[in-house]
């Protein structure tokens, strides 16, 4: 039986892993789970699963769990301290990274040099330490296991090729909500407009960041570190049906691809069995109905989103925390309706602009670009709330 520890469990990717794990129960046992402040289904998650630790963000929040929980043999811990001792937990053999922004970045070192194979849905992580975290795994001898559904396919095109290098990775996007518009529709969008994307069911974040193309932007710097590639090497390609997940080319020409449901089950079941695969219950592909798939190159002049990103990409150093951190404060200021759509990308661009670049960031340097990107919007856009 495989022991699991899950940071951000009442997330998406975190609810549907238990999902998983319930329905595999014979399989996986939970040790640990994680929450930001939704501790009424953090109650519900450790009643069912009987994890042996759960952690709260808030200190408040937690003393209230512990409360609720005082029947149950569960230790109730906070902040970070909370997520570090969940990361390094001995019982555990993974540790489900689904937590959201940087603050996955040190619970998931700890966990790397305590031996912990690493599920990862915490994307950021990569984005601004992948220089730290690929060798420090490799060090440790320790799997990076993407859940991503376009690295998990990129993943496991590559299982089996002993060795041989991709020419080039083909990631593919939905185009989001806002697929063929021009900059004029984007002007007038809502949030609510941007949260209704075609294929995936996602957090609220992860939705806006689909809709900008940010997110694509992201995926492209962390297949550079998972699969020790240039970011100029990671072509995306939109592929509107969200049936093929992403694609390799080798240097011979050829390409394999990975196809299926839109279905996040299937990467967080491949994560937590590999290299077994296992039945999952849900929808198969049908292709006398699919009858035919097709592409588009993404307009990176309307969506300029992934402009910025591959720029980042290119720059390195700390530019993508910058990058990270300031789509991450813009988006949460278009959700509270502060913003406009577009101002996510004025406001990503100004913070580049501005910024003097670190070579070769520590943890500590991308902790501390992360805080002077905050204070800088907040200085020249007036935004101002808790993150």
């Amino acid at each position: 039986m495989k022991k699991i520890s899950i940071l951000g469990s009442t997330g998406s990717i975190g609810t549907q892993t238990l999902e998983v794990i319930r329905n595999h129960a014979r399989d996986f046992s939970v040790t640990a789970l994680a929450a930001g402040k939704n501790i009424d289904l953090l109650e519900e998650q450790i009643r069912e699963f009987h994890p042996s630790m759960a952690v709260v963000w808030d200190e408040e929040n937690a003393a209230t769990l512990k409360t609720r929980v005082a029947d149950l043999n569960v230790k109730v811990l906070s902040g970070m301290e909370g997520l570090m001792e969940a990361a390094v937990q001995k019982e555990s053999d993974l540790l489900v990274t689904a937590i959201v922004g940087m603050i996955g970045i040190r619970p998931t070192i700890a966990a790397i040099e305590a031996g912990k194979d690493i599920a990862l849905a915490n994307k950021e992580t990569l984005v601004t330490a992948g220089h730290i975290i690929m060798p420090l795994a490799e060090r440790h001898h320790v799997r990076i296991l993407p859940v991503d559904s376009e690295h998990s396919a990129i993943f496991q095109c590559l299982n089996g090729e002993h060795g041989n290098r991709p020419d080039k990775i083909l990631l593919t996007a939905s185009g989001g909500p806002f697929r063929g518009k021009d900059r004029a529709f984007l002007e007038t969008v809502t949030v609510e407009d941007a949260l209704r994307h075609p294929n995936w069911s996602m957090g609220r974040k992860i939705t806006i960041d689909s809709a900008s193309m940010v997110n694509k932007g992201l995926e492209v710097m962390e297949a550079k570190w998972l699969f020790q590639v240039e970011v100029d090497d990671v072509e995306v390609v939109v592929q509107p049906q969200s049936v093929i997940h992403s694609m390799v080319q080798f240097r011979d020409g050829a390409v394999m691809a990975q196809l299926g449901t839109p279905d996040m089950k299937l990467p967080i079941q491949y994560a937590l069995y590999y290299p077994e695969r296992h039945d999952l219950e849900g929808k198969r592909l049908d292709f006398g109905s699919l009858s035919c798939l097709y592409f588009e190159k993404p307009d990176m002049e309307v969506f300029r989103g992934l402009a910025l990103a591959y720029r980042a990409g290119r720059e390195g150093g700390s530019v993508p925390t910058v990058l990270n951190a300031a789509n991450e404060y813009a988006v949460a200021g278009f959700l509270e309706h502060k913003i406009a759509f577009l101002d996510i990308y004025e406001i990503i661009e100004e913070c580049m602009e501005a910024h003097k670049k670190i070579e070769c960031p520590s943890v500590s340097d991308i902790l501390d670009t992360e805080q002077w990107t905050y204070e800088y919007i907040e200085s020249r856009w007036k935004l101002e709330y808790s993150h």
